[in-house]
């Protein structure tokens, strides 16, 4: 079990401090929903969540098969949908891999990716298409 407190600040600001770490993320309310856009918004945190679990579970994966994996990028672009409600519709991600990764591993890569929690975690109707240049 892990906490996080989250305290709001005011004019559409949070501070999300994490209980273990003590490490924290401010957040602000984007341009199109009453916000200035100062910070990550809610929703971009899920869009970085995701993000962020792909690349660990992938990082596991080589780590466990002696594989370097440092400088591999995953860009994440989040799409809402304003209708019927507003709502995260599509996390699509694009994933760069450095050279040099055997062919016949891609596969273990995709599935590590395919298995990531926080994408198991979010609504089947969210688009969350995986591009990967190898």
């Amino acid at each position: 079990m892990v906490e996080t407190t989250v305290v709001y600040e005011g004019g559409l600001h949070t501070v999300a401090t994490h209980g273990p770490s003590g490490s924290s993320i401010t957040t602000d309310a984007p341009k199109d929903n009453q916000g200035k856009g100062e910070a990550f918004s809610p929703t971009d945190l899920v869009g970085a969540a995701l993000g962020a679990c792909t690349l660990t579970l992938i990082g596991i994966v080589a780590e466990r098969r002696g594989i370097d994996i440092k400088g591999a990028t995953l860009r994440v672009v989040k799409e809402m949908a304003a209708k019927p409600e507003r709502r995260i519709a599509a996390l699509r991600m694009e994933l760069t891999m450095p050279p040099g990764i055997p062919v016949e591993l891609r596969s273990v890569f995709v599935a590590a990716a395919e298995g990531c929690p926080v994408k198991q975690s979010l609504r089947s109707d969210i688009e969350m298409p995986l591009h990967i240049n190898w």
